[in-house]
């Protein structure tokens, strides 16, 4: 194969969430995470998205690994549906990969899977390819940008990132690594651009903490705080706000206790002893001793705060002037949900604090605003750019930002997901695509499902109507009268339509009947079109008709 050097991403451009990018040389691919997103509320009974890897496994030979930026879900959350179908290696820091594993032992593909720990100051080699790494700041910890020296030249992804120098964590990130790699050289730079449209630098993790601080001293009674999971640093700052106020501590949510507990084990988050109680001891302590750190902040309807916001835990409950405090943004197209618990949280009587940045000063966020980004750009001071990490107004603000630095207008790659950028002799051009789009996570199962979902859209709308035929399996004719069922199917004449229902099944049979076409296909293909087109012309509603035949 021609050693062409190509760049694409599977996920992650023109959307927030299910990142996966690919870096080719020769006969070696390289990948970069492989994440999930959540479904909007059209795509009914879906889990998961993750992304279609259908162009991988067809090159599944070549693939030699799969490299981590962070532990985030829309990073790390397709890897079990992507192991099971191609297992490679997977390099990632030590919290990433205690997160990993978690995924790993519920998908009981853990004993199978190569897992190599890496840090800011490992070196990769993958076929012609190696990897080095500098560390950033995001609101995870062990965070990496990962930089590929190619014999074509140097490519750098950043991960997601901002510029925070005085994090509460102290993992400040390496400018000085970025500089030494920017003066060296980068042919192409794939930045992250969720933050691309925001003026300024972002704000300092560090204000949260002071934030907080002030309320915990303040509040009468218990402190309800619900944020991310994975935000490490957000976490520390409410145990330590409990601390100087004497709270106990109460864990409530699976990944809280998850990936507190894989914090807790790999030496990120420090919890004095003793501070720990089980949610069933919350009654033994007087209200103003507790603190209660809980999933739901993005208003999931099964999480710990939406439970708690309706009564429905049990063993604990939010009561009249208890302080609840929402430590996170929500993500774009979370806000409905999100207000609904805010709502209930009033109605029963607590004091909520809620909103992003100066608003509540609870929440600052893990992604670069725009002077982060041009920094980043400005460092690394690349020949190319390729925005990712973003929907596609944020990708063409990222595109602005990096001509305003230098960057040549024909240099910057907005891209969608599949299109290819092919280097060679230092040159770059996107002329190709590779398949690319979502897979669904049903259950278990994982697919293309869009039959499936139409159906599910339709019987939404309009509901369903099944039509039980007893037929005679010799003589081909009904034994009885149809029974007809609905299910979701509201109309004021229904009596009406479910004898023209019975007429229209009982013409068709025995029309079928006498032409000697007497095939079940035939028989159900019929009655569903006809009796479709008579509620059609009826109610205007198209119900999704079920035949079914029992032959006695």
């Amino acid at each position: 194969m021609k050693n062409l050097l190509s760049v694409y991403a599977l996920g992650g451009l023109n959307e927030i969430g299910k990142n996966m990018y690919g870096i080719e040389y020769g006969e070696d691919i390289i990948l970069i995470d492989c994440g999930n997103k959540f479904p909007d509320e059209s795509l009914l009974g879906v889990d998961l998205i993750i992304p279609d890897i259908s162009y991988l496994e067809e090159n599944k030979e070549r693939v030699r690994a799969l490299i981590f930026t962070h532990g985030h879900e829309d990073h790390i959350g397709g890897i079990p549906y992507f192991l099971k179908k191609i297992n490679v290696p997977i390099y990632a820091t030590r919290f990433t990969l205690g997160v990993i594993e978690i995924k790993l032992k519920e998908h009981r593909i853990l004993r199978e899977t190569e897992l190599y720990e890496i840090h800011s100051d490992s070196s990769v080699q993958l076929g012609k390819v190696s990897m080095s790494f500098f560390k950033v700041n995001h609101s995870i910890p062990d965070c990496l940008g990962i930089v590929f020296n190619t014999p074509e030249g140097t490519i750098v992804h950043t991960g997601d990132f901002k510029f925070d120098l005085t994090p509460a964590n102290q993992e400040r990130p390496e400018i000085h690594k970025m500089a030494e790699i920017g003066n060296k050289g980068v042919l192409l730079l794939l930045s992250e651009s969720t933050n691309a449209e925001r003026k300024g630098f972002t704000p300092s993790e560090q204000m949260v903490g002071e934030n907080l601080g002030n309320i915990f001293m303040k509040a009468k009674r218990k402190v309800i705080v619900s944020t991310f999971a994975s935000n490490v640093s957000r976490v520390q700052q409410v145990v330590e706000a409990s601390e100087k106020t004497n709270r106990k501590l109460v864990l409530l949510g699976r990944s809280m206790l998850n990936v507190i507990g894989v914090a807790m084990d790999r030496g990120y988050l420090n919890v004095p002893k003793g501070m720990l109680i089980e949610p069933n001891e919350i009654d033994d302590y007087p209200p103003d001793k507790i603190t209660i750190l809980c999933t739901g902040s993005q208003g999931e309807p099964g999480a710990a705060l939406s439970r708690l916001s309706t009564g429905n835990f049990r063993d604990a409950e939010i009561l009249p002037e208890d302080t609840v405090i929402l430590a996170a943004g929500p993500i774009p197209g979370n806000e409905k949900n999100v207000s609904a618990i805010i709502d209930n949280l009033y109605q029963l009587g607590a004091h909520v604090i809620y909103g992003s940045g100066s608003s509540s000063g609870m929440h600052v966020s893990g992604h670069g605003y725009q002077e982060d980004l041009k920094l980043m750009l400005t460092l690394m001071k690349p020949t190319y750019v390729i925005p990712i990490h973003g929907e596609y107004r944020m990708l063409h603000h990222h595109r602005l930002l990096a001509e305003s630095v230098g960057v040549e207008k024909e240099n910057v790659f907005i891209l969608k997901n599949g299109d290819v950028v092919d280097i060679e002799n230092s040159v770059a051009r996107s002329t190709r695509f590779i398949p690319a789009g979502s897979a669904y996570v049903d259950g278990v199962d994982v697919g293309n499902i869009d039959f499936v979902l139409r159906d599910r859209k339709q019987i939404s709308e309009d509901g369903m109507i099944m039509l039980i035929l007893p037929m005679s399996k010799q003589e081909n004719e009904m034994l009885a009268e149809p029974e007809i069922i609905s299910r979701g199917f509201v109309d004021n004449n229904f009596t009406q339509l479910r004898n023209g229902m019975i007429r229209i099944i009982n013409s068709t049979v025995e029309e079928l009947h006498e032409a000697n076409r007497y095939s079940w296909n035939v028989k159900k293909k019929q009655i569903k079109k006809l009796v479709g087109q008579y509620i059609k012309e009826k109610t205007r509603k198209r119900p999704m008709i079920v035949p079914i035949l029992i032959e006695i």
